[in-house]
This record gives C-alpha cells, sequence and structure tokens, in this order.
C-alpha cells in the first residue's frame, strides 16, 4: 500500500476538544434533565439502555403544581417588559443618537453608570416603592424595575447612530415630523438589533429568579422559575424524576423558540454588531 504524503490522519486541535469538552459540560444538566424525566423514578440515578420510557412524571408534575398558571404568569411577565423596554428604550436612544439638548453627554453617561450596577442592590428600595405604590405581588410590580434598560439604550443608540442622516433629511423633505422619522426610518433598519435584543431581555426574564421570588406572593403573579423553586424544595418533597419533568415544561418554550429561529437568532447577533 503506498502512502500519500498530502494524507493525513486529522486530529482536532486542543481548542477544539477544549471547545467540545465545554459544550458537553454545559449540555450535560439537560441531557440528565431529559433522561431522569422520561424514564420511572427507579431509572433516574441508573442509565440503563433497556429502561421504559414513560410519560407519568409529566402528569404528576401537573397535577402537583399549577405549572400552565405559571407559564401564563411568565409569558404575560416577559410580554409586559419586552413591550416596555422597546417603548422606553427606543425614544430615549432616537434622543441620544439625534437630539442635540443641554446635558446630553452627561445623561447618557448616567445610563452607562447603570450597567455597572447590578438590579440586585436595588431590591430593597425597589420593593419599598412598590409597597408605597399597592404593587406587591402583581405582575407589573414584577416588571416595572426592568422597563428601562441601560442597555437596551446603548445598544439602540449605536444603532440609530449608524443610520444615514441622508435618510432622516429625505423624510423630512416629505412633511414627516419626529415621530415618523422614527417609525418609517430608523425602526425598519434596526430591526436585527431588536430581534437579537429581544432574544437577549426574554431569555433573561424567563430564567430570572430573586427579584420575582422576593415580589411574588401568590400562584396568580408567580412566575415558572419560582413555581420550580418552591416545587423541588426538600420540604415538599424530592423526586427527580418529576422535578426534571417540571425543568422541562419550564423550558421547554425556549428550547423549541431556538430549535425553529436559530438562524435568525444568529443572523440577528451578526447584524446587531456594535459600529
Amino acid at each position: 500500500m503506498s502512502y500519500s504524503p498530502s494524507a493525513k490522519l486529522y486530529l482536532p486541535s486542543l481548542g477544539q476538544f477544549a471547545g467540545w469538552l465545554l459544550a458537553l459540560l454545559w449540555i450535560s444538566p439537560l441531557l440528565y434533565a431529559f433522561w431522569a424525566a422520561f424514564h420511572p423514578a427507579e431509572f433516574a440515578v441508573s442509565f440503563q439502555l433497556t429502561a421504559p420510557l414513560t410519560l407519568e412524571n409529566f402528569s404528576q408534575a401537573l397535577q402537583q403544581a399549577p405549572f400552565l398558571r405559571y407559564g401564563l404568569n411568565t409569558f404575560i411577565l416577559v410580554t409586559l417588559i419586552l413591550t416596555g423596554q422597546f417603548i422606553l428604550c427606543t425614544l430615549a436612544a432616537y434622543a441620544f443618537a439625534r437630539f442635540n439638548f443641554m446635558g446630553r453627554s452627561i445623561a447618557f453617561s448616567f445610563v452607562l453608570v447603570q450597567l455597572m450596577i447590578t438590579p440586585e442592590i436595588l431590591i430593597v428600595k425597589n420593593y419599598a416603592i412598590l409597597a408605597d405604590l399597592g404593587l406587591v405581588d402583581t405582575i407589573p410590580g414584577i416588571a416595572i424595575p426592568y422597563m428601562a434598560s441601560a442597555f437596551g439604550i446603548f445598544l439602540l443608540r449605536q444603532t440609530f447612530k449608524s443610520t444615514p442622516v441622508e435618510l432622516e433629511e429625505a423624510a423630512r423633505l416629505e412633511g414627516c415630523g419626529f415621530l415618523r422619522i422614527l417609525m418609517k426610518v430608523y425602526i425598519p433598519l434596526a430591526k436585527p438589533t431588536y430581534l437579537a435584543y429581544g432574544l437577549v431581555s426574554v431569555s433573561h426574564h424567563w430564567n430570572n429568579f430573586l427579584w420575582p421570588l422576593v415580589v411574588s406572593n401568590s400562584i396568580e403573579t408567580r412566575p415558572l422559575t419560582v413555581g420550580l423553586g418552591v416545587f423541588g424544595s426538600p420540604e415538599s418533597g424530592v423526586d427527580w424524576s418529576i422535578i426534571s419533568a417540571a425543568t422541562l415544561l419550564s423550558v421547554a418554550p425556549l428550547l423549541i423558540a431556538f430549535l425553529l429561529f436559530q438562524r435568525q437568532f444568529v443572523q440577528s447577533f451578526m447584524h446587531a454588531g456594535i459600529k
């Protein structure tokens, strides 16, 4: 057998091997959740290929806790936050990008400072304000502190500043006012940025736990993360198969959305680069 110098055995580089290893470590809890959720409790920690499959764990999870109600609360919460962020961040970003007013740089500096402050630091003050307003244990009360996003303002401002001024001038010649220019020129050109930011916002607030735990006290306002935490507490008993089924019910909407729109996800982040 002749040996061809051009024929080389492919070996993954150290970086590729480390990447695959990190990916495996990252996805291993999800793989275990799938295994435990679709198998009886006695096979939750014994990985036998011949173990029987079952959907009983999902039925038990839905019977023991109102996860459908938790899912509806989370959907309403995420939708409310994202709608508020789109409106407030768009108006603020447009003002910072295209209007010249006294103290603009100072005001935008204060916005950037908010990026360095974690929301957890303000929990006590935010809770006191909500108590004064009577919004404790309400979905709007959970959403209000996150509606003005410094990151959203910064990202949209950078996108608006990259929009050619000639388009705005042409719209003004057509008789468009400031809001009409925003709606007809800036927002359509910033769709990839809106999609990228929306994905980050929905993912973050769907999984947010600490602030909803502090504010929500009832089933009518409790999101999935808090409901899952209460359901999986040691006081209520620990059945890893049922808890894994409840976990999959909680993350299923995000997983399905990612699998259906993963190409759009990647393209939106590629087009939403900061210029």
